[in-house]
C-alpha cells in the first residue's frame, strides 16, 4: 500500500461498502517508512501494528540526527522519545527541539503532550532492589507513563532488608503486572512472585561487585527462579520491560472488550 493510485483505490472501496473496515486497517499496517536523511528511516506505522510507536534509541546518534529524526516523528506522533540521553546531549538538543521534556534519572527525553492521562485500565507495579537500580527502574516507569499506563513505584526494597518490601505488599496486590529491577544476586523477582497474583517481569542490572559480571549472575539467577511466572528481559532492559508490561495489559483489555462482545 505505498502507491497512491492503490490506497485511493482502497479507501474507495471502503466507501463503497466493497471492502470491511478490519481488511483496510490490515492492508494500511505495513505503510512505508519515511527517511531522514541518509542515516534514518522511520517506521511511522509501528503503533499500528504493535500498539507502540518507534522510540529512538540515543547512544551512537549525534545529537544532529536524533533532533533530525524527532522533528520528523513529531509531525504524526503525540509522544516521541529517546532513550539513554546523557545530560551532555540533552544540553544540545535542547536548543534543536522545542517543547523537549528531559526525565535525568531515566535518561529519556521527549516531546509530550501537556498531560499525559492513563489510557489503559490496570496498574504496573515496579519495584527497585536498591537505589543503585533506580536509573533502570525509571526507564520503565517513564516508558510505562509515556505509553498511556498507569504506575505505581516502590524503590529500595531488597531482600537484605525484606521487611521494607513485606511492609508493603499492598503495591504487589494492586499491580496488575510487576516490574522487579535488581542488580547484585537478583534475588528479588522470586520473592515478589511469591507473593504475587500477577505476571512478574524481572530486570536484572548491572550493579554488583566483581563476581557479578556485569549483571550476568542477577540474569542467571532470574532465569533459574523457584517461582512460577515470572519472564525476564535483558540486563539493564527497564524500557523493553515496560513495552512487555504494557503489551500484557493492552491483551487483556482486548480479550475484556471481546468477552463483552459476546
Amino acid at each position: 500500500m505505498t502507491d497512491e493510485k492503490a490506497l485511493r483505490s482502497l479507501l474507495e472501496a471502503v466507501a463503497n461498502g466493497k471492502v470491511t473496515l478490519d481488511v483496510a486497517l490490515d492492508s494500511l499496517k505495513d505503510l512505508a517508512y519515511e527517511p531522514v536523511g541518509e542515516f534514518a528511516k522511520i517506521d511511522h506505522h509501528r503503533q499500528l501494528r504493535t500498539g507502540f510507536p518507534e522510540v529512538i534509541w540515543g547512544p551512537g546518534k549525534t545529537p544532529e540526527q536524533i533532533a533530525q529524526i524527532m522533528e520528523v516523528m513529531r509531525l504524526r506522533n503525540s509522544v516521541v522519545m529517546a532513550t539513554r540521553i546523557e545530560p551532555t546531549v540533552y544540553t544540545e538538543l535542547q536548543s534543536k527541539v522545542r517543547g523537549l521534556h528531559y526525565y535525568e534519572l531515566a535518561k529519556i527525553c521527549a516531546i509530550t503532550p501537556p498531560s499525559i492521562e492513563p489510557q489503559f485500565g490496570g496498574e504496573i507495579g515496579i519495584l527497585s532492589a536498591g537505589t543503585a537500580d533506580l536509573p533502570v527502574a525509571e526507564e520503565a516507569a517513564i516508558t510505562a507513563e509515556l505509553s498511556g499506563f498507569r504506575v505505581q513505584r516502590l524503590w529500595d526494597v531488597g531482600v537484605a532488608g525484606i521487611h521494607r518490601l513485606l511492609n508493603n505488599r499492598h503495591v504487589i496486590e494492586s499491580a496488575s503486572v510487576l516490574i522487579v529491577v535488581a542488580g547484585m544476586e537478583g534475588a528479588l523477582p522470586s520473592v515478589v512472585a511469591g507473593l504475587a497474583h500477577c505476571p512478574v517481569i524481572a530486570v536484572p542490572t548491572s550493579v554488583g561487585y566483581g563476581a557479578s559480571f556485569g549483571g550476568l549472575a542477577a540474569l542467571l539467577t532470574m532465569l533459574n527462579s523457584c517461582a512460577a511466572g515470572v519472564g525476564v528481559v535483558n540486563i539493564d532492559n527497564g524500557f523493553g520491560a515496560a513495552v512487555l508490561a504494557g503489551q500484557i495489559l493492552r491483551t487483556a483489555e482486548k480479550l475484556r472488550l471481546a468477552s463483552s462482545a459476546s
